[in-house]
């Protein structure tokens, strides 16, 4: 049979196709060790990636691999290129992280809008705000502007959800979508400047690209709203956190709500102090059903390419 490596902890109630179909090394206990893996690959047919960087070291050591499928949407942490060089076939998991995704897009945006972080660590200190005071209070959804950059799959079911808080939706994005799903969604399409201009929250939905890094900067925060929030549920580096910091620290934007950030998982110590900040530690898909169905197609993704010869969600 065939090998596949899993690298890091994923449900094993998602894998037993996988299991069915291959020699499978797997471990439920704790996820392997760099070095561990390293020494596993040169076996390797195939491997379901999470939490691990398949760089050239990585791709070298793999002499026998075939493909590699991330467990997630995202593959900023693949050297592509490098890949499809040594004839190395990469997959993506787009479905499965759609709906969890924008769950928690929409639970960082009602945190940080409605100062649950504050709340929560003031009452644990013995501290009843009074939020009949102005400076007290929340900031609530309804009636406001969300502003979404990058309308792709999980920016339309932000979208979705957006509208059903009562926000108006105003959306940024290379490509056009239809004049009947802008009115079916309820988004207007707009340029950065206006969206910036015009949100009350802006959301961060698109890929990590060369031409997408530290998207949001400097320039980018003081062209919002000084009562305005951002979101990011995407890739920490499309935000330079120390433009970010300096925002946040100077009132130039109301606060923040990261799931991801550019160098996970270290987080700057003066991100760390700052009240007007929520943060979760790349939590979006962390559910039991969200990762189990995450993990059913991810490995779906190596049996179709390695059993059916009929690859899906090939990116390279």
């Amino acid at each position: 049979m065939m090998k596949i490596l899993v690298t890091g902890l994923v449900p094993r109630a998602g894998l037993d196709a996988l299991f069915e179909n291959f020699d499978v090394t797997y471990s439920a206990g704790k996820p392997f060790s760099r070095e561990e893996i390293l020494s596993l690959l040169p076996e390797m047919d195939g491997v379901l990636l999470m939490g691990e960087k398949a760089d050239r070291e990585f791709i070298d050591t793999g002499k026998k691999l075939k493909v590699i499928s991330v467990n997630g949407v995202g593959y900023d942490n693949i050297d592509i290129a490098y890949a499809r060089e040594k004839g190395i076939a990469v997959c993506n998991s787009p479905q499965s992280v759609i709906e969890p995704t924008a769950e928690h897009t929409l639970c960082l945006m009602l945190a940080i809008a409605r100062r649950v972080g504050n709340y929560d660590r003031n009452l644990r200190k013995g501290i009843w705000q009074n939020v009949s005071s102005e400076p007290e209070m929340g900031f609530c959804l309804y009636g406001t502007t969300l502003g979404i950059v990058g309308l792709g799959r999980i920016g339309k079911a932000v979208a979705q959800r957006a509208h059903v808080f009562g926000m108006q939706i105003l959306y940024h994005d290379e490509f056009a979508i239809s004049a009947e799903l802008e009115k079916t969604l309820h988004v207007k399409r707009v340029s950065l400047d206006e969206l910036l201009a015009e949100s009350d929250v802006v959301t961060l939905h698109t890929p990590l690209l060369e031409s997408t890094h530290h998207l949001f900067g400097k320039e980018q925060f003081e062209k919002m709203k000084k009562t305005a929030f951002i979101v990011n549920a995407a890739r920490g580096a499309l935000i330079d956190e120390n433009a970010l910091i300096d925002a946040l620290q100077k009132g130039e934007i109301a606060g923040a709500g990261l799931d991801v950030f550019e160098h996970e998982p270290i987080i700057p110590q003066a991100m760390l102090e700052l009240e007007n900040v929520i943060m979760t530690p790349h939590a979006g898909t962390g559910c039991l059903s969200s990762r189990t169905t995450l993990a059913v197609e991810t490995a779906g993704n190596i049996i179709s390419f390695l059993v059916e010869k009929a690859p899906r969600n090939v990116i390279n």
